[in-house]
């Protein structure tokens, strides 16, 4: 499990398919077929298993012509868990993903909220995005101020309605952006690839950013060759 921002993670369920799937995948218009070129031991349980180099060079060449099929082939489940504006954005990734989500319809537990560190607002003219981190100071301090007094005041409501016999589908209307949730998260090596490289840009939001750092780290070592080939950076 990777931890994310105060409360959040990414936590691996279930994978199927490696990196010699993807080359398959790619061999089977030729009626060919690849193996594994050697195995090491590691531990009792973890044996690292070696590509060929013309099958790395295959992976690599699928990569940067965009030769996305057999990247789709393997699938990989996570559960998230995340707050809400970061749910949306991540829910934008809809090609090769399939989402099911903890309902607040039939969940009425205390909620758990996000408290960030906060960031200045965008300048130059930009209509998206923010600055730096905000020094530690007297507008630091207050910004804490409404924010705290707003969840808890959110917070109070929400319990209050449900203890009086609001229907929790109702009640939750009053929980704040910044409250958490939890979903399955499903999706090919290529969609993961994407959300991964989409959320990493420098103008992607931080925490947006966060999450696709943690979902690499899980999913970097399954898929060593193929993952780097698609994300540009270094097999595991």
């Amino acid at each position: 499990m990777q931890k994310v921002l105060d409360h959040g993670f990414v936590q691996y369920v279930n994978h199927m398919g490696d990196d010699i799937t993807i080359v398959n995948a790619a061999r089977v218009s030729f009626n060919k077929e690849s193996s594994w070129d050697g195995e090491q031991q590691l531990t009792d349980v973890i044996v690292k298993k070696t590509l060929s180099e013309k099958d790395q060079k295959l992976i690599a060449y699928l990569a940067k012509h965009k030769h996305w099929t057999p990247f789709a082939h393997p699938q990989i489940t996570l559960r998230i868990k995340a707050p809400i504006f970061v749910r949306t954005q991540l829910f934008k990734h809809k090609v090769g993903l399939t989402e099911n989500e903890v309902s607040r319809r039939y969940v009425s537990d205390p909620p758990a909220v996000y408290f960030p560190y906060w960031r200045g607002k965008p300048t130059n003219g930009a209509k998206q995005g923010s600055e730096d981190f905000m020094p530690f100071d007297e507008n630091y301090n207050t910004a804490n101020c409404h924010y705290n007094n707003s969840v808890r005041d959110a917070l109070y409501t929400y319990e209050n309605l449900v203890k009086i016999g609001v229907a929790p589908e109702q009640a939750r209307a009053v929980l704040p952006q910044g409250t958490y949730t939890e979903w399955w998260w499903t999706g090919s090596l290529s969609a993961f690839a994407r959300v991964y490289t989409q959320r990493t840009d420098p103008h992607a939001q931080w925490e947006c950013q966060e999450y696709a750092k943690a979902i690499s780290k899980i999913i970097s070592p399954l898929f060593s060759h193929s993952w780097a080939a698609l994300t540009q950076s270094q097999p595991t």
